[in-house]
């Protein structure tokens, strides 16, 4: 995985020349087709230095999509107007909306009381804990859409936690427990992240070039109807898989219901704060969940629960602004967004699928799904983020197969869920691998071998199963 951002502040000058140079080289070396304006050709050299500027870090995310959209107003490729109309997307508000909410339900400890209560009714074995953790994170999924935040702080800490009650550290004793649960729970994060809408922030670029490329609609409501049932079975095989190839010597956990009930006692009651934000986000997910019966924008019902929070005081304006994370991915999503669509208006995507599609003839679509979903799972091997896995290969993958007559459903939803699930590959696959591979319980080799094993197992499961239900729903 690339490094992050300097921390004094100051751009890696090695890396900006970098993504600079990869910008140019785009422009200058690679050959236009002529489907492809000038102004068009420009923009792909602008979103391929993006592109680098995201995976090479100079700066934090959202520094390089505020760079790269100035330097697309300077260079021609778009208007000043064109450049800011992505913050006025409405799926930019859900998702700024839904984070300031999933940041009272951390900082009043509703998330961890969930994750508790799921470890002391199940946690009675070393696979109940895994289930238990990984459920929870499910329901977490439903409504905080950063996969960082549940991770890092609800999910991973509760996991180390487990692990040292049983004596299992990193070094000798990692295989007593820790290692087990290290990989387990990580695995079934990019289960959570692929699931639900809401399972991790960049599954809403999938859903803006489903809309974009081919006018298609995901709403959270379908997209949890198609998530949920091959979401729980690979859950349940998962976890017996990665008991199979890391099994942990020690098997009973009578201790981790203990550690929840004493952990619970000590946050004690919930009081009215606790009680409103539960009340609220019930409310939240209900009008997701009824966005098409009632006909409220889930972005609405999204920011009017933040304001809610903070006309209640539970969450300060104050407090609002320092969510310094919340407004990097505003920045950087709203961004990719105005690129996105500004390359898919230029034809861009449409002209690498041409070309492509040239060499591959006349093939029926099905064959050809057979072949791109491996690829496109596979590829994620060279990637560090689930938002570029979308950015680079979604667009040309999904119109290659519409264009050979795929169903629009089938397409859409395969590539977007297989997306999230490839993040389990790798220790680097989007942030929360980092989060739970360095903590040390797991080796480079385990982590890997575990990873693509559930990976090809993830792959039955969602292509078979998945499919199948999806026909049920009548997604295709």
């Amino acid at each position: 995985m690339s490094g992050d951002a300097p921390d004094n502040g100051l751009p890696d000058v090695r890396r900006l020349a970098a993504v600079v140079a990869v910008g140019c080289a785009v422009f200058w070396l690679l050959p236009r087709p002529e489907a492809v304006t000038d102004e068009g050709w420009r923009l792909l050299g602008v979103f391929s230095a993006a592109i680098a500027g995201l995976i090479l870090r100079p700066l934090p995310g959202g520094a390089v999509i505020f760079l790269v959209l100035v330097a697309a107003v300077w260079t021609d490729a778009m208007s000043l107007e064109q450049a800011l109309s992505g913050f006025a997307t409405p799926a930019v508000w859900l998702v700024v909306g839904a984070l300031l909410i999933a940041h009272v339900l951390i900082e009043t400890s509703l998330a961890r009381r969930v994750a508790l209560l799921f470890v002391r009714f199940f946690g009675a074995t070393s696979s109940g804990v895994a289930y238990a953790l990984i459920l929870s994170d499910l329901s977490l999924a439903t409504m905080i859409p950063s996969n960082t935040s549940r991770a890092g702080g609800v999910i991973m800490p509760i996991t180390r936690s487990l692990a040292e009650l049983y004596g299992s550290n990193p070094g000798a004793t990692a295989k007593l427990l820790g290692t087990f649960l290290m990989v387990a729970v990580y695995q079934g994060e990019a289960v959570a992240s692929a699931t639900f809408l809401t399972g991790q922030a960049g599954n809403f670029i999938a859903v803006e070039l489903a809309e974009t490329l081919a006018g298609y609609e995901m709403s959270w409501a379908r997209w949890a109807a198609a998530g949920i049932v091959p979401g729980l079975i690979s859950v349940a095989g998962l976890v017996w898989i990665v008991s199979k190839l890391l099994p942990p010597d020690i098997r009973s956990t009578p201790h981790a219901r203990e550690f929840a009930q004493k952990e619970l006692r000590k946050l004690g009651r919930m009081g009215s704060r606790e009680w409103t934000t539960l009340t609220l986000v019930a409310v939240v997910c209900g009008l997701w969940t009824t966005s098409n019966l009632h006909g409220i924008p889930v972005a609405l019902a999204s920011v009017s629960g933040a304001c809610v929070l903070v006309v209640t005081g539970i969450l300060t304006w104050r407090d609002a602004i320092r969510q310094h994370t919340v407004w990097d991915i505003m920045i950087w999503y709203g961004g990719v967004i105005t690129l996105g669509r500004a390359l898919s208006d230029a034809g861009v995507p449409r002209a690498l699928t041409d070309y492509i599609g040239q060499s591959l003839g006349e093939m029926p679509w099905l064959p050809m799904l057979a072949i791109a979903v491996p690829i496109y799972f596979f590829a994620h091997y060279g990637l560090a983020s689930i938002t570029m896995h979308f950015l680079t290969l979604l667009p040309v993958f999904l119109l290659m197969l519409l264009d050979q007559g795929a169903p629009t459903g089938l397409a859409v939803y395969l590539f977007s869920c297989l997306g999230g699930l490839s993040a389990g590959l790798t220790h680097y696959g989007t942030v929360p691998s980092p989060i739970f591979y360095s903590q040390g319980y797991a080796s480079f080799r385990q982590w890997w071998a575990a990873g693509f094993v559930v990976a090809l197992w993830n792959l039955i499961v969602w292509c078979s199963i998945g499919s199948l239900w999806w026909k049920v729903l009548g997604i295709w």
